[in-house]
């Protein structure tokens, strides 16, 4: 039998799995309402999972980018999509041209997904997807290739974020209303929960609401008002909250003030696991929140680019101690393009020093006990809860967004947030305070515009050798079934099978349900 790994300090000091003080601290990790973690042993069992968001131009390149970052030690991939892509337009539509590839690698059709994980087992890795308009089409080509590789689907796992209301609060990648956008996220539960059973359905996103401007408080209460509007649509479909809210994530920026990223965290888990048991989950796993972290993109300062290695260090340190179960760390240079090579190993090493260098994995929760931190958990959850009380009494978050309350509080921070810097009251190192003159940085990612063509030639020579009937035939079923009340991912997936476009597919449930 192995012997159990031991932990201990340089100085030889043994260190213990959890720390407990007074009776009135007596919350242990992996128990009710998950405070300090939602796993009893956190990262002593299995550090989180390493995940850099990459892509970029075709799917050829960022293939080649995701085999190194492999190669590398990432330990499950996070697929950025162009904005053609996200809004649910090929690269040959009108609207498409000077953004094909920039933001994102470009996807129109099933055999840009065979392209994309050319000589990646879906088996054997986890992936995140940050898509939410066309999220259903996106995952119906990813299940297409598990099921073209022979993929076990009970067995393959991953997220797409799927999160539509944050999209009409602060970020503005939707095509449908609300109603039918809410229809396909919950058609999406329904249909992993019986076909994909380990996959995450959603990916509850604060991330896009602190990048538009927002505190941390309101990051929190937006992100969990949204949470609670998902549960509550779902159970109206008849979805079992036990079954279908064990396959819900969330995706949070970590900020810059250190302690408070901390306790929005902490915060985070003990007002989910009151939501959900609130709504009726009784099992444990239905209760927990887990979450993906991103550094703060818009904390990245293109004057002395360099700096944003601290930056993001101090941020990743952050969601560590507050108990993430997956990160990415930004490149230093992503304020002023995608990121380098160069950059992108650099944000993969500094969670690995993390990870293996630091001691911050070998005990959990370690800043729990501390003044300062149960203070502010407690005085982050409060203020949260004031927000969620209001959004409650709105009729939820969906009617919020459409009073535009969630969008006014987050102009009126962001709004706030700027006039400190340019006063001078929040200082910004190397921007408003400690500048030098700097040449124009030469080593930066730019993607040409002849990709463009590229993929409208991919798309052309498709559509020649396809079965267009079958196409035809598949997108006529898709468009009955959403004039109907059935669930549309079968239909879709078909249809992908059939190898028709993304830009086909939105387009035929453009025609039934608007656009907004």
């Amino acid at each position: 039998m192995a012997m159990a790994k031991k932990f201990s300090t340089t100085s030889g000091i043994q260190i213990k799995e959890v720390y407990t003080g007074p009776s009135d601290m007596d919350e242990l990790p992996g128990e009710f309402p998950y405070t300090r973690g939602i796993q009893k042993d956190m990262y002593r069992g299995k550090a989180w999972t390493m995940r850099q968001y990459a892509g970029f131009s075709t799917a050829e390149e960022s293939n080649k980018r995701y085999h190194y970052l492999l190669s590398q030690g990432t330990t499950g991939l996070s697929v950025a999509f162009d904005l053609p892509t996200q809004i649910g337009y090929d690269s040959d539509h009108e609207l498409s041209e000077g953004e094909v590839g920039k933001v994102g690698v470009a996807i129109d059709s099933l055999e840009d997904i065979e392209i994309l994980f050319d000589g990646i087992q879906l088996k054997d890795i986890t992936t995140s997807m940050t898509i939410n308009a066309t999220a259903a089409i996106l995952l119906a080509m990813y299940i297409a290739l598990a099921k073209k590789q022979g993929a076990n689907l009970s067995q393959i796992s991953g997220t797409i974020q799927n999160d539509i209301l944050k999209e009409y609060a602060a970020r503005g990648t939707y095509i449908y209303p609300p109603t039918p956008s809410m229809r396909l996220i919950t058609d999406v539960f329904e249909y992993c929960s019986k076909e994909v059973p380990k996959w995450n359905t959603i990916s509850i996103s604060g991330y896009h609401i602190r990048e538009a401007g927002s505190t941390a408080v309101q990051e929190l209460a937006f992100t969990l008002a949204n949470g609670k509007a998902y549960l509550k649509a779902a159970l109206e479909k008849g979805l079992d909250i036990n079954v279908f809210a064990k396959r819900l994530s969330f995706f949070f920026n970590c900020h810059n003030n250190f302690f408070e990223e901390i306790a929005k965290f902490r915060a985070a888990r003990r007002m989910w696991a009151h939501i959900t048991k609130e709504l009726g989950a009784t099992d444990a796993g239905a209760q927990k929140l887990r979450f993906h972290t991103q550094t703060g993109g818009s904390t990245l300062t293109a004057q002395q680019p360099l700096n944003n290695i601290i930056r993001v260090s101090n941020q990743a340190l952050a969601a560590v101690l507050g108990g993430t179960q997956s990160l990415h760390t930004n490149g230093y240079d992503e304020a002023l393009s995608l990121p380098t090579e160069a950059a992108a190993k650099i944000a993969l090493r500094t969670q690995q020093i993390i990870a293996f260098e630091s001691g911050v994995t070998d005990t959990v929760d370690p800043l729990a006990g501390s003044y300062f931190i149960e203070a502010l958990t407690n005085e982050i959850e409060a203020a949260a809860q004031l927000y969620i009380d209001k959004i409650d009494a709105m009729g939820g978050a969906v009617k919020a967004i459409e009073q535009d309350y969630i969008q006014q509080e987050i102009a009126a921070s962001a709004y706030q947030y700027q006039n400190d810097i340019e006063s001078g009251e929040k200082v910004l190192v190397g921007v408003n305070k400690f500048t030098q003159q700097e040449d124009a940085p030469s080593n930066v990612f730019r993607v040409d515009d002849s990709i463009r063509k590229m993929q409208v030639e991919k798309i052309a020579k498709l559509k020649n050798k396809r079965d267009n009937l079958a196409v035809e035939k598949s997108l006529q079923l898709l468009r009955i079934a959403a004039m109907d009340t059935k669930n549309l991912m079968p239909f879709i997936v078909t249809s992908v099978e059939n190898y028709a476009t993304l830009g086909e597919i939105a387009d035929t449930l453009r025609s039934v349900f608007g656009e907004y």
